[in-house]
């Protein structure tokens, strides 16, 4: 089934165009397809390559042989309140975390120390389950390369609801205007907010896109932000800071549009 979705709407950040978007309901998709997930975490562009999204066959959970099996389309805050209602513990976190668990599962989301990782026993590929133990896996990345459709996960009890609390203050520092979350990944031993503050482009603004007030590494869209917006902003944290600091910040948001996919996570300026 193919499903028109229009970006400016649907993606967290609320750029994009309308796209026809192939609807996955079985273990078979095809490989020249770009998965969308819940569109919290990417900036999509006018030139896209084909798009595909998990449907909601694959939005359950299920408790099998003492294993909490959660498939992939299933929202974080459905998880919560499974746990919550089912006294299961470790997955407090996942309340403050945007989107479905295959994006979680994509990049090893989580809130400092608490990842999804952590009490994961495997994943479901086309190919069938693959151990924790065979996926390469490190602070908000992983090597998984190929569509999750579900995650099984150690059973433990006790749901904590004090630890709602205690990450809805992690959350605190965080903008409410629509964003892809962190828009760069953190350099080592320093913070990418932090060097976009240094060089004067926290607040700053380029049609609807700015970096967020309350946090600079937050590409924010203010009003009516476009993907070229977006693009030239992005461009000119990237510049700034490498002239500044001599560090190269790369992207956390995955920009999903042909001319920027090339090298998705570039350590260094792009040869010209």
């Amino acid at each position: 089934m193919i499903k028109d979705i229009d970006f400016s709407k649907y993606s967290s950040i609320r750029v994009g165009p309308v796209a026809k978007v192939l609807m996955i309901d079985s273990f078979t998709y095809p490989d020249d397809h770009y998965l969308i997930g819940a569109a919290n975490n990417l900036l999509i562009g006018p030139e896209h390559p084909p798009l595909m999204r998990l449907s909601k066959t694959f939005d359950y959970i299920k408790i099998i042989d003492n294993r909490l099996h959660i498939g992939a389309a299933t929202p974080g805050g459905k998880v919560v309140s499974f746990c919550k209602k089912n006294n299961i513990a470790n997955f407090e976190f996942v309340a403050h975390l945007p989107g479905t668990l295959g994006g979680m599962l994509q990049m090893n989301a989580g809130l400092k120390t608490y990842e999804i990782f952590n009490h994961l026993h495997s994943i479901r590929f086309r190919e069938g389950y693959r151990l924790r133990e065979k996926v390469s896996y490190g602070y908000r990345k992983t090597s998984i390369d190929e569509i999750a459709f579900e995650g099984v996960f150690h059973l433990e009890e006790g749901f904590d609801p004090t630890k709602i609390e205690m990450f809805k203050a992690m959350r605190s520092n965080q903008p409410h205007d629509p964003s892809a979350g962190s828009f760069f990944k953190n350099p080592p031993d320093d913070a990418a907010g932090r060097l976009i503050q240094e060089v004067g482009l926290k607040g700053y603004r380029i049609g609807g896109m700015a970096f967020s007030e309350v946090h600079a590494n937050f590409m924010v869209n203010l009003e009516g932000g476009t993907f070229d917006d977006a693009i030239t902003l992005m461009k000119l944290a990237q510049t700034r800071v490498y002239e500044a600091f001599g560090i190269w910040l790369e992207n956390e948001v995955a920009v999903i549009d042909k001319r920027f996919m090339n090298d998705k996570n570039p350590s260094h300026p792009p040869k010209t």
